[in-house]
């Protein structure tokens, strides 16, 4: 058959249908998965339940695992968009709930469009740091996307067969359509609206992939942070938004460090007069965005040492912040003897910028930026 012949043939063919919707769904369950999973990480590290275990080393692992989340969650969207089109006309089928079987496949179909519109359009307002809504946005995104793969488990369950049949005719069969759903989109070729939705996540992936991939920020033109900021580094919460300012800037300004029943307090001068080290980390945040820097200052390990001999134990941080739920941040210990742990007094050559958490930060391998605490008061041992 010549190619003229194989365009008219498919182009009668309704793009609306199981081909379309099974093949989309495969790649939309995959990045929801991939999703799913690192969203999990990130979860754990930030608020790690007493069997987490996340690693200091590779230094970057957590740029990789959160930068993934991120990228596949958007990449996630278009496909979404394809995947609700192909099957549009066949959500409002009568009747709506009917035999018990029919029940659960229209409740799991309901419940898996809901949750997973709500984690993508969070997620994304997430990234551009835009919240709207009066809930906790981890606790209620950590939660819908157990319900999002709970009721893909069961749609899944309830339409693999429908899913086998359909993956398995040609993308241009007519197989088990209705005339009239035919004629709906007799004008648009299956093949087209596939390509249509690879395109699309691929151009999505791109546009954000940069912030994570340097290499790729020229894309980045939806990435709201790709490597721009004071010192070549993003910042998401400035100096002014967490009203430390004076206090930072404070001429007396002075570091409190305790292990166990001893107590010092350093000057930044006195920080300054300590063996520096300097380490290439980078920053990484849970919107996505990374940047490596090269960080200088006093190893956590050796200031601890300065006040008591370090024996063990996690450490905690205490910012300058007069409030929030980030003003306080627990290193592990094994993050915390890492050579690569800094209480960081400068940044690519140049003392930190006040937005950059002056007169000195934490600095750690493999940590989300959120617990990197900035403007630091407090460095206590815990145990």
């Amino acid at each position: 058959m010549s190619e003229q012949a194989n365009a008219e043939t498919d182009s009668v063919h309704t793009a609306r249908g199981p081909e379309v919707a099974s093949r989309v769904g495969i790649a939309l369950g995959t990045a929801l998965l991939i999703c799913f999973v690192t969203g999990l990480i990130s979860h754990g590290i930030q608020h790690p339940p007493s069997w987490f275990w996340w690693p200091a080393n590779p230094v970057w692992l957590y740029r990789v695992t959160q930068g993934t989340h991120v990228i596949s969650g958007v990449t996630a969207i278009p496909l979404l968009l394809v995947k609700l089109w192909a099957v549009y006309p066949r959500l409002f089928e009568r009747p709506l709930l009917g035999s018990p079987m029919r029940a659960l496949e229209r409740g799991s179909i309901a419940v898996l469009v809901g949750s997973t519109i709500f984690e993508l359009s969070t997620g994304l307002l997430n990234i551009a740091q835009y919240y709207p809504w009066k809930f906790f946005f981890p606790t209620a995104h950590y939660a819908m996307a157990y319900a999002a793969l709970g009721a893909l488990a069961v749609h899944l369950a309830v339409k693999l067969p429908v899913i086998r049949e359909a993956l398995g005719r040609p993308v241009n069969s007519n197989a088990g359509l209705a005339d009239a759903d035919i004629m709906a989109t007799r004008h648009v070729s299956r093949r087209a609206i596939l390509t249509a939705a690879g395109v699309s996540a691929a151009a999505a992936a791109l546009a954000v992939a940069g912030q994570t991939v340097p290499f790729l920020r020229w894309a980045a033109v939806l990435a709201p942070r790709s490597g721009h900021g004071p010192q070549g580094v993003p910042v998401n919460r400035s100096a002014a938004a967490a009203g430390v300012g004076d206090r930072a800037r404070d001429p007396g300004y002075l570091l409190t460090v305790a292990v166990g029943e001893r107590r010092r307090q350093f000057s930044r001068d006195e920080l300054l007069a300590l063996p520096q080290a300097r380490a290439r980390l980078p920053i990484a945040c849970v919107e996505g965005w990374s940047a490596s820097a090269d960080w200088s200052g006093v190893r956590l390990r050796d200031l601890l040492a300065v006040v008591e001999s370090y024996s063990g134990g996690d450490v905690r941080f205490e910012s300058l912040e007069g409030g929030g739920i980030y003003r306080n941040s627990v290193l592990p210990q094994r993050h915390v003897v890492d050579d690569r742990t800094l209480i960081a007094l400068s940044v690519n050559g140049e003392t930190l910028d006040l937005d950059h958490g002056y007169p000195c930060r934490l600095i750690a391998p493999n940590r989300p930026g959120v617990l990197q605490t900035k403007w630091l008061s407090t460095i206590e041992v815990v145990t």
